[in-house]
């Protein structure tokens, strides 16, 4: 356990925010956690659980402990002839890990390649991208209780995933710091998705009729580089809202006054509309509002230029979710976590 104070998190945050933490703990070891957890000068202060820092947005400076979960680790937990069930420390890099896994022939990640941040936040967000959540793929998580440092471990049903959401994100917000997460992997190169169309189209381009894991995988990364901003270069948290749910009475209605509206249906009650494309009608599809904007290429992007503070994001989310609300009367929810 390493303890930094008065440090800026602008490395630890994909927004390149300059926000400073009145501690930082860095946590390597499980012991090392609980440790951290029994000392009487971390009780009594907030506490902020921080893997790679690439779904939230400081917008203030936080006083407080900010814990930095850096457990490492990938093992094979049990395997048979068409499954393998891998077991991955919290603070492994996602898109690592997923290259690891590819490496050795396992797939059902393939699809969430290049996804940032680490394996310990997947779960708690429950993470998805070409037609494939974590929830698809989860065997279960081990945690930490943060009152009282006791270790549990959470079964797919106890998670309670939903769209973007998990019990982490509701009832169990804010009580748990997860350790290491558990996969139940597919081997022989069976269970490929490639429904979601631009993945066939890189495929098809590429010639390739019978893809494994890894070209999925290849085809994945190639359309997110297209489409989206490397936070290394251009500070960003990737897709800042949700793609909205909305009744279908409701979405008939708003298919009346825009016929060209896409949607997904959900269930025979509710349909998926697309929130970049809600943005990109409103106007705001490569627009710059000081040292922020929104991307040009992919509308649900929201940028820092540089030199934006995290206030100057959110208020910038706050107007294109009011536009958005003015035109088409549907309701943006952020992805991105405000941290302040």
């Amino acid at each position: 356990m390493h303890v930094q104070t008065n440090v800026s998190l602008r490395p630890f945050n994909t927004f390149g925010i300059d926000a400073r933490a009145q501690y930082l703990v860095h946590i390597d070891t499980e012991a090392a956690l609980l440790e951290a957890l029994r000392q009487p000068q971390w009780q009594a202060l907030p506490k902020l659980i921080l893997g790679g820092g690439s779904n939230m947005l400081f917008t203030k400076d936080y006083e407080g402990a900010v814990f930095r979960i850096e457990l490492k680790g990938i093992s094979v937990v049990q395997e048979s002839e068409k499954e393998v069930i891998v077991r991955a420390g919290a603070g492994e890099v996602w898109h690592e890990f997923v290259q690891h896994c590819l490496r050795n022939g396992w797939g059902g990640l393939e699809n969430l390649s290049l996804i940032p941040g680490t394996v310990g936040a997947c779960p708690i967000q429950n993470i998805g991208a070409y037609g494939v959540e974590i929830k698809e793929i989860f065997e279960s998580l081990e945690a930490v209780h943060i009152a009282t440092g006791e270790k549990r471990v959470f079964s797919h049903a106890q998670c309670a995933f939903g769209y973007r959401d998990s019990y982490f994100k509701q009832e169990g917000k804010g009580q748990y710091i997860i350790t290491a997460v558990t996969f139940r992997l597919h081997k022989k190169h069976e269970n490929l998705n490639v429904s979601y169309g631009a993945i066939r189209d890189v495929l098809a381009e590429r010639g390739i009729t019978n893809p494994s894991y890894l070209d999925v995988s290849e085809a994945v990364i190639s359309i997110r580089q297209s489409k989206l901003p490397n936070p290394a270069e251009l500070g960003n948290a990737g897709s800042f809202f949700k793609n909205p749910e909305i009744p279908l009475a409701q979405y008939e209605q708003l298919r009346e006054q825009f016929p060209n509206v896409p949607s997904y249906p959900v269930n025979a009650q509710t349909v998926k509309v697309p929130a970049g494309w809600l943005i990109e009608q409103s106007g705001w599809k490569g627009k710059r509002v000081g040292n922020c904007g929104v991307h040009h290429l992919q509308a649900l992007v929201i940028v820092n230029y540089g030199g934006a503070t995290g206030a100057e994001i959110k208020a910038l989310s706050e107007q294109i979710q009011a536009d958005v609300f003015t035109k088409f009367g549907v309701t943006l929810s952020a992805e991105v976590n405000f941290i302040g």
